[in-house]
């Protein structure tokens, strides 16, 4: 499970490092941001020790969250 972790980290990290680099769409900070934050979220070495009472099942939600919450942000109501 730690290794998925890594992976999902790394891979949200730099996906979101190289969408601020390249800025292709509007709303491409606010993607950037969010995928920053996921790897926050998905990186073991921080939530090794279950800082602040945060559980593994509250990281999976809130991650989860923020992948659901993607298109409202992608596809804002006009």
């Amino acid at each position: 499970m730690a290794l998925l972790g890594w992976i999902l980290s790394f891979i949200c990290l730099l996906a979101g490092l190289a969408l601020r680099q390249d800025l292709p769409i509007g709303g491409s900070m606010t993607i950037s941001n969010i995928l920053i934050v996921f790897a926050l979220l998905a990186c073991p070495m921080i939530w090794r020790d279950l800082p602040l009472g945060v559980s593994r099942g509250q990281r999976i939600t809130a991650g989860l969250a923020l992948v659901f919450a993607l298109p409202l942000i992608l596809f804002p109501a006009h």
